[in-house]
């Protein structure tokens, strides 16, 4: 593996395929077809469709496939020539996947935030060629002299290049006078053609033809806690919220949620998401679980945005002001966390844009202004916004508003239902914002068809929720994880949140504790980004009837929770998440999203995969596996036969290796067939890691 440059600079990248930099071969002269003369097609990373960048995070391991061949026999060779942003320039060498579809790759950590510029070159590979041809002549007998020739000509033509060390020129001067010498016979001849020595010299500077450049193309690099992370919700107003002796509610602010940071760090979360914090609208405020009679010491829906004490760019006066938000955001970032901050673009009935803008809402028939709807919910407290009526006015102020959090400490925003706005807003304004602050991330609440939600992590938006959490039978999840790892990886990444406020699923309500640690085991483990709606710990688990929401939502009411009591009762999932989280960063193979490898049970509940990391790619520059087997079912005792495809982190079939459940600190020897019993009650989930092989 390189890894330093001549000056010993280091890289902005790791590689276990990485080639001495030589300048661009001399290409093919330009043809009159679309097709090269070594074609080269289907390169990835891509986007499927529209004029995007695909994507990656500081750090994440890309794949870089292509397929390319050529007629008759003769062998190929593709490598791939990458720019960092910074201008390094390094070459990689693809292998061929042997799939029977002509495809190649490579992979690559790339380590510098910015643009990146690659392509593909493919060409003849005259060394392989030859060593093929050759290894099957010369054993049969069959034009062993003229073989011999042709790889000495080839040996004498490598050694002639200024850029070949003086060993390697000289090495293959031996060769080729050996295969000169009548007095060396043809298993002699056979064993300078198997040279794996040789072979390494030609794979690092291979001797080429019919060199054919691929398309310039560009990867987006974004920081990593555009991939990876622990995210954590809660309400700063119930955070500290006090029952009054008049049994009315004094809100939590800002400086009564800094109490519960510490709380949130311990448990290893690293981006704590606020819902709104604007003023909330009085007109048609919506009281306890939804319903339409709020009482006068009922807050409202933080969503329902904007009365006469301000809009979006205001704080809700129960909370404080902006230098409380400020210094609440300093209090987050001294704990180890970010603040993620909602952006809903929309309106109570009294937010000043209403007054001073009512050309950005619609106004129907009788008059009136249409509230939102996602039938059969009715959000009579808020008006959505209109793009196409001011395009340019909205535009304007959406980005005064996402500058004016950015100045005030905000790097990360929750975009709530992007769906219901046009996709050319979305990558206008995130092009705009990241061209002045590359750092800022956007979260796409896209709970929506495939197609739109596949176009905005296109468009621009750097995570999005994922229909994650309805996917709960072993069949079901096995299909979605592998479509997030292989299919989607380029341009949409997934934060797997197990709740929302908006969403209790029926696993959740009927799985009992287990289905917590479920979901849990899974979110922190099969993607490098998940997250937790506050009460999750607390197993919260109640719905109001019909729907799939908590009773007494905290959407339209303050909550009051005893978190350290419910650890010392044993009553909280808290201990358990915590471990999660350690694991989470103990383990670099999980804070990748395109490693992740579905393995095989007899019963149709045992879910299997690992993560694995080559040591070349890593961090620590050690290999790191993880195996997950988790009993989907939380109402079940399950044992049953796992069957692991162990070479995929490089131990042979039938090879014994250790394990260690990062879980329960317990070990055993296992190799491609074991056997497993997961007690949802108990232990529903190994989380193995792979020690060694022996």
């Amino acid at each position: 593996m390189v890894t330093s440059t001549r000056s010993e600079r280091p890289r902005p990248w790791r590689s276990a395929a990485a080639l001495p930099v030589r300048p661009v071969p001399a290409r093919q002269p330009e043809s009159d077809t679309a097709s090269r003369r070594v074609p080269l097609a289907k390169p990835s990373p891509a986007v499927p469709w529209g004029d995007y960048r695909p994507k990656a995070f500081v750090g994440e391991v890309v794949p870089f496939v292509v397929t390319s061949f050529r007629e008759g026999h003769d062998r190929i060779g593709v490598q791939l020539r990458l720019f960092s942003p910074s201008g390094d320039e390094s070459l990689h060498r693809l292998d061929p996947l042997e799939d029977g579809f002509d495809r190649w790759r490579t992979e690559v950590a790339l380590l510098e935030q910015g643009v990146w510029r690659f392509r593909f070159e493919s060409f003849g590979d005259e060394f392989a060629t030859w060593e093929h041809a050759a290894a099957l002549k010369i054993a049969a007998g069959v034009d062993a002299a003229l073989m011999r020739e042709i790889g000495a000509l080839l040996f004498d033509r490598a050694r002639a290049e200024k850029d070949r060390p003086a060993a390697e020129r000289k090495a293959l001067a031996t060769a080729a006078a050996s295969l000169r010498d009548a007095g060396v016979d043809d298993a002699g001849a056979l064993e300078i053609v198997t040279d794996a020595t040789i072979a390494g010299f030609f794979r690092q500077r291979p001797v080429m033809s019919l060199v054919t450049l691929g398309d310039d193309l560009e990867l987006l690099v974004e920081r990593e806690r555009a991939g990876v992370g622990a995210w954590y919700e809660f309400f700063p107003r119930s955070e500290g919220a006090r029952r009054l002796k008049d049994g009315t509610v004094k809100s939590g602010t800002f400086r009564t949620a800094a109490k519960r940071l510490p709380g949130v760090a311990a448990m290893g979360f690293e981006v704590l998401y606020l819902p709104p914090i604007h003023p909330i609208g009085t007109l048609n405020r919506k009281g306890p679980n939804n319903t339409l009679d709020a009482g006068p010491g009922d807050p409202g829906s933080p969503w329902a945005i904007g009365s006469a004490a301000g809009g979006h760019d205001a704080v809700h006066p129960d909370l404080g002001g902006l230098a409380d938000f400020r210094a609440f955001v300093r209090a987050a970032r001294a704990e180890g966390l970010e603040v993620a901050l909602d952006l809903a673009l929309q309106a109570a009935p009294d937010h000043p844009w209403v007054a001073e803008h009512p050309e950005w809402f619609t106004t129907l028939p009788d008059g009136s202004i249409a509230y939102a709807e996602n039938p059969p919910k009715k959000y009579q407290d808020i008006y959505p916004v209109n793009f196409d009526n001011d395009p340019a006015g909205i535009r304007a102020e959406v980005l005064r508003i996402v500058r004016h959090w950015v100045a005030q400490g905000v790097r990360i925003f929750r975009v709530d239902n992007p769906h219901t706005k046009p996709l050319q807003f979305w990558e206008w304004l995130i092009r705009t914002v990241n061209a002045e602050n590359p750092d800022v991330v956007f979260l796409a609440e896209a709970f929506t068809r495939p197609a739109p939600l596949q176009s905005l992590a296109s468009a621009g938006f750097q995570q999005s929720y994922t229909y994650f959490t309805w996917r709960n039978t072993k069949a079901e999840l096995e299909e979605f994880l592998s479509q997030l790892a292989h299919e989607t990886a380029d341009f949409l990444r997934p934060n797997l949140f197990v709740n929302t406020p908006d969403i209790l699923t029926e696993y959740l309500q009927y799985g009992g504790r287990p289905a917590y640690r479920i979901r849990a085991a899974i979110a922190a483990t099969a993607a490098p980004t998940y997250g937790v709606y506050a009460g999750y710990e607390l197993y919260e688990n109640v719905a109001r009837p019909g729907s799939e929401e908590n009773i007494d939502n905290e959407k339209y009411e303050y909550k009051f929770r005893d978190w350290a009591g419910a650890v010392e009762r044993g009553d909280s999932l808290a201990p358990f998440l915590t471990r999660l989280n350690e694991i989470r960063r103990a383990h670099p193979a999980l804070r990748q999203l395109r490693n992740l490898s579905v393995h095989w049970s007899d019963d149709d509940a045992i879910l299997v995969y690992a993560k694995h990391l080559d040591a070349a790619v890593s961090p620590d520059g050690r290999s790191d596996t993880v195996i997950v087997v988790v009993n989907t079912d939380p109402h079940s005792v399950r044992q049953t036969m796992v069957h692991l495809d162990t070479r995929v982190w490089g131990v042979e079939p039938g090879t014994p290796y250790e394990v260690e459940d990062l879980v329960t600190g317990a070990t055993w020897t296992w190799s491609d067939h074991n056997f497993v019993m997961l007690d949802a009650f108990t232990e529903p989930v190994h989380i193995l890691h792979v020690k060694e092989s022996r």
